[in-house]
């Protein structure tokens, strides 16, 4: 019986990027990795975030992009659920210099241990800010140095700016179905 070569369905930088996926894929070394989303909760608190920071991105001064294809490494792009930049950032079709903020809402099918990694692939990359959200839990995550750390005090910031996110409004839209 022959057998396939694991290499033959590797995909390429450029044919990565020149094919429309539904719904779009992140990428790493050649092998295309499915994103876990689509069920209501999860976009529920997408939608939240994403007008949350277009309603404040002057007061705040930044711009806010659902789903943008970031390029973490030459071989490497990821595609955060809500990313973060900073007003004044030059943003191409997709972005190769790291965002403020990467925020990762976790599916049902996501583990602590997967989402850990991911978030310090963003760290590496130089994102300043990555937060994990829980939306089956009702918890909230900032990655740092020793991992995931759980947000106790209630809000999501970012030092040395006016941004605040409650945890609380946050899932609060959960509950309004």
């Amino acid at each position: 019986m022959a057998t396939q070569s694991a290499f033959e369905n590797l995909v390429t930088v450029e044919e990565y990027l020149s094919t429309a996926y539904e719904p779009d894929c992140e990428y790493a070394d050649g092998v295309l990795e499915a994103r876990n989303l689509g069920e209501k909760d999860h976009s529920t608190l997408q939608r939240f975030l994403v007008v949350l920071f277009a309603v404040r991105r002057r007061e705040w001064n930044v711009e806010v992009y659902p789903e943008l294809r970031v390029q973490i490494a030459a071989r490497q792009f990821r595609v955060p659920d809500v990313t973060v930049v900073r007003g004044d950032a030059k943003v191409g079709q997709i972005l190769t210099d790291a965002p403020l903020i990467a925020i990762e809402i976790m599916s049902p099918e996501d583990t602590i241990p997967k989402v850990a990694a991911k978030a310090n692939e963003y760290l590496h990359f130089g994102v300043e800010h990555v937060w994990v959200i829980d939306s089956l839990r009702r918890v909230a995550y900032r990655a740092g140095s020793n991992g995931l750390e759980l947000v106790r005090n209630g809000e999501l910031t970012v030092a040395g700016t006016e941004i605040r996110v409650g945890l609380d409004e946050m899932f609060t839209e959960l509950e309004r179905g």
